[in-house]
């Protein structure tokens, strides 16, 4: 279950992500869901508020300093890794 948390210091995140606008560029497409519940694997993110809810911290920053290059898609079909990424299991 992808529960995401967005913080504003890098050193706290446990991953680092760049969001690209171009498909072809990500590493992950991302479909944004509107509840706990539909946020399955990597690929279906919850974006909450609170920390004690996330199930993984992110910090968007620069591609240059990113470890996952994700891009928002509208659909579900459309969501999930692109290449293989070592990152692959840490959101879900």
């Amino acid at each position: 279950m992808a529960r995401i948390y967005q913080t504003h210091l890098m050193g706290e995140a446990h991953v680092r992500v760049a969001v690209v606008s171009s498909r072809g560029d990500a590493d992950l497409l991302v479909h944004r869901v509107s509840s706990w519940g539909l946020a399955v694997g990597d690929a279906r993110w919850f974006i909450t508020r609170d920390k004690q809810d996330a199930t993984v911290w992110i910090y968007i920053g620069s591609r240059g300093f990113s470890q996952v290059k994700i891009c928002f898609v509208d659909t579900y079909g459309e969501a999930g890794w692109q290449v293989p990424n070592q990152y692959r299991g840490r959101f879900g």
